[in-house]
């Protein structure tokens, strides 16, 4: 049976991931609601893990909060990549993190699916940390929790929670494309404004 808890997460995380999706900036203090109430449900599950990212997803929303509105000298922060180096380092990071962290929830806790649950986690942080420098990255780091996430979810009963993940799976793809086309459009106005105008007589000897 679905909880009013349950209900209330999806329904405000669902909001954050969909503004997300859209370079909206209100998706942080949405996604700080959500990510309160899907701490309590996780602890309920025993997702410990889960519910350590969810209290990481509340400080750092803050922060993503701010450097979205103000992170580029005062002025709101563009879309961009993350460069090849970034992603070169975080990709075998995440996998030792996350044995690393799934031994200890084996050996130390009753965490079901200690593994998973943590790559889970650790996945969600980098994604997380893309997302606060509004780089285009961050969403198939995204698509890569979404996959591991939803049957995780499907099999500790939170059906709706799984549903939304699948969900979250598509909105990842769709917000990936969409973000590079604002990436895009971003660029060729900074370079059309950067460019000095070309007068009536320059462009006849040209």
């Amino acid at each position: 049976m679905i909880s009013f808890l349950e209900l209330a997460a999806n329904f405000f995380t669902a909001a954050a991931i969909l503004l997300a999706g859209r370079n909206n900036v209100h998706t942080w203090w949405t996604g700080i609601v959500g990510c309160t109430l899907f701490c309590m449900l996780f602890a309920q599950n025993q997702l410990y893990a889960d519910v350590v990212l969810q209290v990481f997803f509340v400080a750092t929303s803050v922060l993503g909060w701010w450097r979205w509105l103000r992170g580029n000298a005062g002025a709101p922060l563009p879309i961009s990549h993350a460069g090849w180096r970034t992603m070169a380092w975080m990709a075998p990071v995440g996998i030792v993190a996350t044995a690393a962290y799934g031994a200890a929830l084996h050996f130390y806790t009753n965490a079901y699916a200690p593994f998973i649950d943590s790559a889970v986690l650790v996945f969600s942080v980098i994604a997380q940390l893309l997302m606060m420098g509004r780089r285009i990255e961050s969403w198939p780091v995204w698509l890569l929790v979404n996959t591991i996430a939803a049957p995780l979810y499907f099999s500790r009963g939170l059906y709706l929670t799984a549903f939304l993940y699948l969900c979250f799976w598509v909105n990842a793809i769709a917000s990936w494309i969409w973000w590079t086309k604002l990436a895009q459009r971003e660029l060729a106005a900074a370079r059309a404004t950067a460019s000095p105008p070309v007068s009536g007589a320059g462009a006849a000897h040209g």
